[in-house]
């Protein structure tokens, strides 16, 4: 990849290579962008928090930058965000296709297991889904195609083995998820440290469907930030059941959220 464009790809609160806290990566779901996913709820609960974090996105054409495109192009534009991070470990937090993309880098890229301690996906793509079989794929979308459950893609991702020691995978998936078909194909299997938390464990027969689980529903939510308390997968008992009683994830301060460019390389 082009060092300009990799470069262009990556964009991170001022406060990232002095955080306090483990630092978060945004990974986007299929056919958005970080600003489409994140920027009117991830972006600033976790900012609300004191949460550093950064996004990645595959620069234009348009196709690329909605994660339309080849999956195994966008995971190098992931994997320099892990590496350019890694003066310190990370966690990823992704939506969808986003939630599975850690992955690629991860069996792939071997040194990154060391940079990363949490993977956090919310309705992740990690074994594909039926619905992609049924889907128009063009030729600017095949992303769709290699998320199809028993896809070379996902044959790939899965081989050798799919979760690392020392690294905490959460999962949170949804039974009423109309996209990820059936939910349980979120579940990675591995000797690291799982948990596959169903928003209805939390809350029985809460309907939840793939958007919302992406992107404003305080269940997830509450796993999300679990997850990133503690030094474990998110654990359904540490989360209060008086949150499905709330619609929605709370709003945020409306203030503007300051970027920088590409983060300083680590020293």
């Amino acid at each position: 990849m082009p060092a300009d464009a990799l470069a262009a790809s990556l964009r991170c609160t001022n406060d990232v290579t002095d955080a306090d806290t483990t630092p978060v990566l945004l990974l986007p779901a299929t056919a958005v962008n970080s600003t489409d996913n994140f920027s009117w709820n991830y972006e600033r609960a976790l900012t609300d928090k004191g949460i550093s974090w950064c996004t990645s996105d595959v620069p234009a054409p348009e196709h690329a930058n909605a994660n339309l495109a080849d999956i195994q192009t966008r995971a190098e534009y992931v994997t320099y965000a892990i590496y350019r991070l890694a003066g310190r470990r990370i966690s990823t937090l992704g939506h969808s296709q986003g939630g599975m993309i850690a992955r690629w880098s991860l069996r792939f890229w071997p040194d990154t297991r060391e940079m990363v301690d949490d993977v956090i996906g919310m309705a992740p793509s990690n074994h594909g889904t039926s619905t992609a079989h049924a889907t128009c794929v063009t030729p600017s979308s095949p992303a769709i195609w290699q998320q199809r459950s028993g896809s070379r893609f996902n044959d790939a991702l899965d081989s050798y083995q799919e979760a690392f020691v020392g690294i905490s995978y959460t999962t949170i998936p949804s039974d009423f998820d109309e996209v990820i078909v059936p939910p349980g194909n979120s579940a990675p299997d591995g000797p690291g440290r799982i948990a596959n938390l169903r928003v209805q464990d939390r809350c029985p027969a809460r309907p939840v469907e793939h958007l919302q689980v992406g992107t404003s529903d305080p269940v997830v939510e509450g796993f999300v930030f679990d997850a990133l308390r503690h030094n474990s997968p998110a654990h359904i008992a540490r989360v209060d059941q008086s949150v499905c009683l709330r619609a929605s994830c709370p709003a945020s301060i409306r203030r503007p959220i300051r970027r920088t460019s590409p983060p300083p390389r680590q020293r």
